[in-house]
């Protein structure tokens, strides 16, 4: 089970780990979770999600928590990348937000980085936890057509192509999730034997 109502995170968890031979479904068809608020830190943020849906489900599940970094910002928006500017934005009214704070920085100076934390959790506390980082910088302008979020603004790495420029398969070999989500399912699969 993925504690997650973003749909794009869903698609790309499933897509990851796509060969584990395990079946993973969203919390949407299943009743109501009582999640806990969110606070700054992506691993706290993960387990307590996780740990959540496992406790109140009765099943095992899983859970991230991820954010852009971006150092001309100190560090932000990081955890709270998904409440930047308020629960009002949207991801394309945070793209522009984050923009306009960057207007002034040139390209060299817009270094960031993606973060991802997963956790996954047992309905009897097993918690076990694993951190993913894609470094690149932060475009001028937004661009391409796919993933989400800061996708059409994230340069990975030191290329020329941001996120929403990569093909699915291109993304989910270098991405954030990707790194975190492997490690996090290689740890339970040695756990688990």
């Amino acid at each position: 089970m993925v504690a997650t109502g973003n749909p794009g995170k869903l698609i790309e968890i499933r897509a990851i780990l796509a060969d584990v031979g395990a079946q993973f479904c969203s919390l949407e068809t299943l009743p109501p979770v009582r999640f806990p608020v969110e606070g700054a830190d992506y691993r706290e943020n993960a387990a307590a999600k996780a740990l959540a849906v496992a406790r109140q489900l009765g099943e095992v599940a899983l859970a991230d928590d991820s954010g852009l970094e971006v150092d001309a910002l100190g560090g932000a928006p990081g955890p709270l990348s998904a409440r930047y500017g308020g629960e009002r934005l949207d991801d394309a009214a945070r793209v522009r937000l984050l923009l306009s704070e960057l207007a002034a920085v040139e390209i060299a100076g817009r270094g960031a980085q993606f973060v991802c934390e997963a956790a996954l959790a047992t309905p009897e506390g097993v918690l076990l936890s694993a951190r993913g980082v894609c470094q690149g910088r932060v475009a001028r302008t937004p661009r391409g057509e796919g993933g989400f979020g800061y996708d059409p603004i994230f340069l990975v790495g030191e290329g020329e192509r941001v996120m929403a420029e990569l093909s699915p398969d291109e993304k989910n070999a270098i991405s954030h999730r990707a790194l975190a989500f492997r490690a996090l399912w290689r740890q339970w699969s040695a756990r688990v034997g």
